[in-house]
């Protein structure tokens, strides 16, 4: 990857450590520079993404991946916020989740998310899906300037 090229923020909204923990070693094995940081709650996700408070110098994500079931805002939720946010609306999202009903899958993509993908088990299953989105997204996707 040539040197003049930023690392590319990935916002993970995820409340469960061992997920998280599971993100990063997927992405251990891309081929992109990437800088992964993880809130555990829909409101963080929300202030992060405002630079509100303790986020003030956090720089905008290229791209969030959120979980569904978050405490104290529902990643629906966040993802309603951030879709009806002008400012943030143009970044996209990924929702990853353990759900895979087809009516949260409807929503998802009601809501404007931008692509759906439920967890799978198997630590290989789950690096190939966080590696197929990061390539699909950066090498593939053309993303709004």
């Amino acid at each position: 990857m040539s040197s003049h090229m930023r690392a590319i923020q990935v916002l993970l909204v995820e409340d469960d450590a061992a997920d998280v923990r599971l993100t990063e070693e997927a992405l251990k094995a891309s081929r992109f520079s990437l800088k992964l940081e993880a809130v555990d709650d829909g409101e963080k996700a929300i202030r992060y993404l405002r630079r509100e408070g303790e986020y003030r110098a956090k720089q905008r994500p290229d791209l969030i991946v959120l979980d569904l079931n978050l405490p104290r805002k529902d990643g629906r939720e966040v993802l309603l916020e951030i879709k009806h946010d002008e400012d943030l609306k143009k970044i996209p999202v990924v929702v990853l989740t353990t759900s895979n009903a087809a009516s949260d899958v409807a929503k998802v993509y009601a809501a404007g998310g931008n692509c759906f993908v439920t967890k799978p088990l198997d630590f290989a299953d789950f690096q190939k899906a966080i590696l197929g989105i990061e390539d699909f997204w950066f090498s593939i996707a053309r993303l709004p300037e």
